[in-house]
């Protein structure tokens, strides 16, 4: 059994800056990629930014040059510093692992940019 829990979410002004932390637990031998996805009322869930256990990470061109994404392997962690925020980041952030052939989701985490 694998958990997967996000925190780090909340309120921010246009421009301001929000750290998303997000821990896996349960019976994990290693896990191959990690990353957060975001869901925007009546859209589809879309990639941010996800990290493999070798650090290549990939980033969707709206998070380029302002998040940034870093992993701690050793304790199944990973995190995503989101600058100069835009009311269009509005969404419910969603942290992924992908381990053994299978995707594990978190039950999201709401982020509000607004003023």
């Amino acid at each position: 059994q694998v958990r997967i829990v996000e925190s780090g979410g909340g309120l921010v002004q246009p421009g301001g800056s929000l750290r998303l932390s997000c821990a896996a637990s349960g019976s994990i031998v290693s896990i191959h990629t990690m990353g957060w996805y975001r869901q925007a009322p009546g859209q589809q869930r879309e990639l941010v930014a996800r990290m493999s256990s070798g650090g290549n990470a990939d980033f969707a061109d709206s998070a380029k040059g302002r998040f940034a994404i870093s992993r701690d392997n050793a304790k199944n962690m990973v995190y995503l510093q989101m600058n100069s925020l835009k009311p269009e980041d509005t969404a419910v952030y969603y942290c992924m692992a992908y381990i053994l052939g299978s995707t594990y989701w978190g039950q999201g985490t709401q982020v509000t940019v607004s003023s």
